[in-house]
């Protein structure tokens, strides 16, 4: 999953204009296994050196990614569900030889670009961090869904987006930017999002639930899906249910 694309304020920084208390403040044990989990996450990580790409870690097929900054949402999808989307790009792009564009999710830019550097991508996405990738990397903020170069409108046939919101307000914005990407008469658009979402998914975007279940690093309470514009026949489990 991708950032929030609004910066929250650190409340360990905040000044509520209160004098210190003498005692230290204590965590309740939810929070300090919270904690622990994330240094562990930072240590295996390397902090927030080395990003998407990078390789490292034990198992060379695997991408590293830069740490999740809790900040902004961030939640990386895991090796299996980047992989298996990731695959239906390439073939998706093996039929069309269209551009890519994927919208806040660098998970799935770091995994298709390790599974084929030559495909075509750019990463609209909020965090600066990944500036690192150089023209692959647009600066996109779904609160000014259509402030895009104009060289990008109606030039993807193919687009991933993971709206950083499971609101309404956020799926309609990331849907003005699909819109404003899509090309005018032959496009596919994969979405992932919360189940929560599926009523507006439809209605917005036309877009039907798959069989095959996306998953992070990192359990969330909300139950995550994966949607598509097209029938994807065998692939992704096919379309869930009757269409």
């Amino acid at each position: 999953m991708s950032t929030e694309l609004e910066e929250t304020p650190n409340p360990a920084a905040a000044d509520d204009g209160t004098e210190e208390d003498d005692d230290p403040p204590l965590l309740s044990s939810q929070a300090l296994e919270a904690l622990r989990e994330f240094l562990s996450e930072q240590s295996s990580l390397g902090g927030a050196g080395g990003g998407p790409g990078d390789g490292g870690g034990d198992d060379p097929d695997e991408v590293r990614l830069v740490a999740e900054d809790w900040r902004l949402s961030q939640f990386w999808y895991d090796r299996e569900t980047a992989e298996t989307v990731a695959e239906e790009i390439r073939t998706l792009y093996r039929a069309t030889s269209s551009p890519i564009a994927c919208i806040a999710c660098p998970t799935l830019y770091a995994y298709l670009k390790k599974l084929d550097p030559s495909i075509p991508v750019k990463l609209l996405e909020f965090d600066k961090r990944f500036e690192r990738y150089g023209n692959d990397f647009i600066y996109y903020d779904y609160n000014q869904p259509e402030e895009l170069l104009p060289s990008l409108k109606h030039n993807y046939q193919i687009i991933i987006a993971d709206p950083p919101y499971l609101s309404k307000e956020c799926l309609e914005k990331v849907a003005h930017t699909i819109s404003f990407l899509a090309h005018p008469q032959d496009s596919y658009l994969l979405l992932l999002t919360g189940e929560v979402q599926r009523e507006r998914a439809a209605e917005l975007l036309n877009v039907h639930p798959c069989g095959f279940r996306p998953r992070h690093t990192n359990k969330l309470g909300n139950e995550f899906r994966l949607f598509t514009s097209y029938d994807p026949a065998g692939r992704l489990g096919g379309w869930e249910g009757e269409v």
